[in-house]
């Protein structure tokens, strides 16, 4: 409500400010949340439909936008439809609001907190009573180490295992995901010369793409593994921003442009968009999840911010348009996207299947 009707520039940005500070901490605790709760065996589906909800606000909110649009001319929409899209946001954020107070604690931090009843009912509701019972005993092993301090992601087998967080988290962004969610009808106006209407209901089909793959991955991520499902969608989406790239820089353009653009975003929808957020939310052990999930959630927006502020520059800066029409920004994004290859290869173990506290072990240096 804030952003729609701001007295003054610096009011509206300090608006934004406090949304960003809100998304960021539902960015981090809602795949934290349905990590701890779901069964090992669905997890990967359970953190991806959080995912699947995002993109499918999104696609809703390109909708949304699109017909806020068409009620005027540009002066119109520089005038006031901008007004109407930010207010727009504050009928979901109420909604979220309202219902997450029906929402019940992770078992895990209520075990951390002493309540031990509450833990056990929650863990029958999702789990059945006998598991609940051995996931208990599991769950109060780990916790038995943490001393909730930041120095805890610092001991023995803890840098390796955050520095894989923060690496996954920052190549998700660095790859060029939300240039295309964000400035996809500029890309569309400045490459390929569409309208401003046309470009916003190009929009909407690339939300639908994303959609679309986004429930491909919750079907199939947890049969096919997060590291094999990581690395095809990697590789094709690095395939597809060196074509736009190339495509662009050699102004051959047209429905071409579309086609790699919706490749791309499929690639991204099906791998590299949910599981991350997948293997975030189970690789970190459980005395530091809370702390390193923090880090990584903070790396990955921080890399959102820093593309964000330079695809605009690189996209128009003139010495750069005149060599490679646009296409130059791209080849940078597909760089990120081999560097994101050769890190699950090398560096991202399979975490497919397993509890959150066998994962645990895993970086454990006397189980080494």
């Amino acid at each position: 409500i804030g952003t729609a009707l701001p007295r003054s520039f610096t009011e509206f940005v300090c608006y934004r400010t406090l949304g960003g500070l809100g998304v960021g901490i539902a960015s981090m605790t809602s795949p934290l949340y349905i990590a701890e709760i779901s069964p090992a065996r669905i997890r990967g589906r359970m953190v991806s439909l959080n995912q699947f909800a995002i993109i499918f606000g999104m696609l809703v909110v390109y909708f949304v936008n699109y017909f806020i649009a068409r009620q005027g001319d540009e002066a119109w929409n520089v005038a006031v439809g901008w007004r109407w899209m930010f207010g727009s946001e504050a009928v979901p954020a109420l909604l979220l609001l309202g219902l997450m107070l029906r929402v019940p604690e992770s078992p895990r931090f209520l075990l951390k907190k002493g309540r031990e009843a509450d833990a056990r009912q929650v863990l029958g509701r999702v789990h059945g009573a006998d598991h609940a019972e051995r996931e208990i005993v599991a769950i109060r092993g780990t916790l038995s180490a943490d001393k909730g301090l930041l120095g805890e992601l610092f001991k023995p087998g803890m840098p390796r295992v955050l520095m894989i967080g923060v690496l996954l988290a920052v190549l998700q962004q660095v790859t060029g995901i939300n240039v295309f969610l964000y400035y996809a009808p500029e890309i569309l106006k400045s490459v390929a010369g569409a309208e401003t209407d046309v470009a916003l209901l190009q929009t909407v089909l690339v939300g639908v793409v994303n959609l679309a793959f986004t429930m491909l991955a919750i079907w199939i991520v947890d049969r096919v593994g997060r590291k094999p499902l990581m690395i095809i969608g990697a590789a094709g989406m690095g395939v597809c921003l060196t074509a736009i790239g190339v495509a662009a820089s050699a102004q051959v353009i047209g429905s071409w442009l579309l086609v790699f653009m919706l490749g791309y975003i499929a690639c991204f929808a099906m791998s590299v968009g949910p599981v991350t957020w997948v293997i975030l939310s189970e690789i970190f052990p459980t005395r530091i999840r809370g702390r390193a999930m923090a880090v990584a959630a903070f790396s990955l927006w921080v890399a959102n911010f820093v593309v964000s502020l330079t695809f605009p520059i690189l996209d128009e800066l003139p010495w750069l348009v005149e060599r490679f029409h646009h296409g130059f920004p791209f080849w940078i994004y597909g760089g990120f996207c081999a560097v994101l290859v050769l890190v699950l290869l090398r560096l991202v173990p399979e975490t497919n299947g397993r509890s959150l506290e066998e994962l645990e072990q895993m970086w454990d240096p006397s189980n080494r």
